[in-house]
């Protein structure tokens, strides 16, 4: 994933000078940062269940609730159905609305001492570490196991939703994790993966955001779990965002909200450009694969079919995608109005 990750920027790198004959503005390589958990967590999970297990006349109210479209049903016999591993990123959705409740949460909890060390010796510019209230012994062992790497980082970020004692908690983690060499974010994951559920699910996040803000603790505070489109609004309403952000001034690093982590409500508005993407030969290739189809089941590419699984290599879908994001960012990143819902299409270069 990280190398993936890294081809992409230095794709991005080479669109530069397009983007900004598009009216995209000044834009700089961003820092590639990985996300590790100390313990179980929502972050880290699939969903598994036994399609064989399923009546025949159930609703599949699992299939429709997945926002990421990763549980399928084929009514051929021998073909895939249950679970698409590779498009499950574990929102949990689909686990209350199973009617014979057969849906559960396979966990992935990595070994510290093994992971760390192959992840930051790939060249990331920053990590952020995903925990809860209670976790203090697994996250000290996984302090440990990064330390020695904190110094190659220009952002260490920790991830925490909101329980009983979290200011004090997070307090006890920054004296591990002190003094640190590097800018250090704290992210309010206010509700986990449900800014695509509905605008009121930012609240939470605005919420435990001003919690952590008031707590005065040292670094940045960033809103995670539950933004959306009214995020930068409610803020701006409250006075939580730095009038200067434009600017880059840090000297009012405890007085405002710092950023925005987008992820569920970011998913929502790219997945329709994906979902043509994922069309594509190619596309269709690998997952029949990752799907263990039989060779005769596995699509041929034609000669011009490779590489249309690269949004690069679609010109069209590849603009709308970078309009979205966007004007998603942009409020924050050039203190631009709040983004719309649907991000306007950019003008073609002259």
């Amino acid at each position: 994933m990280v190398s993936a990750a890294q081809d992409g920027l230095r794709v991005a790198q080479e669109l530069i000078a397009e983007a900004q004959s598009r009216g995209f503005g000044a834009i700089a390589r961003p820092w590639l940062m990985v996300s590790l958990n100390d313990a179980e967590d929502p972050h880290f999970r699939k969903a598994t269940f036994d399609p064989q297990r399923c009546p025949a006349d159930c609703s599949r109210p699992c299939e429709t609730i997945c926002p990421a479209q990763a549980i399928i049903f084929e009514r051929v016999p021998d073909r895939f159905s249950g679970v698409i591993d590779q498009r499950c990123y574990g929102c949990g959705r689909c686990l209350p609305v199973c009617p014979i409740q057969q849906i559960t949460a396979r966990s992935y909890v990595s070994t510290p001492a093994a992971i760390a060390p192959l992840v930051l010796q790939s060249g990331v510019d920053a990590l952020e570490i995903h925990t809860q209230v209670g976790h203090f012994a697994d996250f000290r062992r996984l302090w440990e196991a990064v330390a020695p790497w904190v110094s190659q980082l220009k952002l260490v970020a920790v991830s925490c939703p909101d329980g009983e004692g979290l200011i004090d908690y997070l307090r006890s983690l920054y004296e591990v994790m002190a003094p640190l060499p590097c800018a250090l974010v704290w992210q309010t994951d206010g509700r986990p993966m449900s800014g695509d559920i509905g605008d009121g699910a930012t609240r939470a996040a605005v919420k435990l955001g001003q919690k952590v803000l008031a707590a005065g603790l040292p670094g940045f505070v960033q809103l995670a779990g539950g933004t959306n489109r009214h995020t930068v609004v409610k803020l701006d309403q409250q006075s939580l965002l730095n009038p200067q952000r434009a600017g880059g001034e840090a000297a009012a690093i405890g007085q405002y909200i710092s950023g925005v982590a987008y992820g569920s409500y970011a998913r929502s508005l790219l997945a329709p450009l994906l979902e043509e993407l994922d069309g594509s030969p190619a596309v269709l290739q690998m997952e029949a694969i990752a799907q263990g189809a039989h060779r005769s089941e596995i699509p041929k590419l034609e000669t011009g079919d490779r590489g249309g699984d690269r949004l690069e290599n679609t010109p069209d879908l590849l603009w709308q995608a970078v309009a979205a994001a966007h004007a998603l960012v942009a409020p924050l990143k050039f203190g631009t109005q709040a983004a719309p819902q649907k991000a306007p299409r950019p003008p073609a270069p002259t």
